[in-house]
């Protein structure tokens, strides 16, 4: 499958997003405040799942090969890092919203909040085990799985807002974007 001049166009600006999201936040704790997962969840939506997901690999292999896009700088010793799992489940989330929202033809706030809730899902249970993972195995600084989840969960709460005025975004413009597709 090809990419079209369209698909070449908004990919790389939902990576440069991601960048933008990393970039603008706020240092708290083992965890910084960003708007990464608001612009992964957009981009599933926006992109559907083949370029959601290329956004987001696109945004994964910039930073391994050292450009510093995370939050924290860049390169390959940051799967190492214990939020390195967060930023692999926003691709995945980028492609399970992106598959899901191009299964339904009608996009109703309450369909797209439910499909953005999976990828939010997705990236925070990806995310947290990684983290645990990363602390016990690597790190040798014990916590335990259920403790991660309660030190996220003030970043759940601000990234559920954000999905939301994501879904509200996305149901703006999904229309219009299937519209002007079919048109192109």
């Amino acid at each position: 499958m090809k990419f079209t001049t369209r698909d070449l166009t908004l990919i790389p600006i939902f990576t440069a997003l991601m960048i933008v999201g990393a970039k603008v936040s706020i240092p708290l704790a083992a965890v910084p405040v960003t708007f990464q997962l608001f612009f992964a969840i957009l981009a599933g939506l926006l992109l559907g799942a083949r370029n959601g997901l290329t956004s987001q690999l696109l945004y994964v292999f910039m930073g391994l090969v050292g450009l510093p896009v995370f939050s924290y700088g860049g390169g390959f010793q940051y799967v190492f890092n214990p939020t390195f799992g967060y930023i692999l489940g926003f691709a995945g989330c980028a492609f399970i919203v992106g598959a899901l929202t191009q299964k339904i033809s009608q996009m109703t706030f309450v369909k797209l909040t439910a499909i953005a809730s999976v990828g939010f899902a997705f990236t925070y249970l990806f995310g947290n085990v990684y983290f645990y993972a990363i602390k016990n195995l690597y790190l040798a600084s014990p916590i335990g799985l259920m403790d991660v989840f309660k030190i996220m969960m003030p970043y759940a709460i601000k990234d559920l807002i954000l999905m939301l005025v994501a879904v509200s975004i996305s149901v703006a413009l999904l229309p219009r974007l299937r519209a002007s597709k079919a048109i192109s």
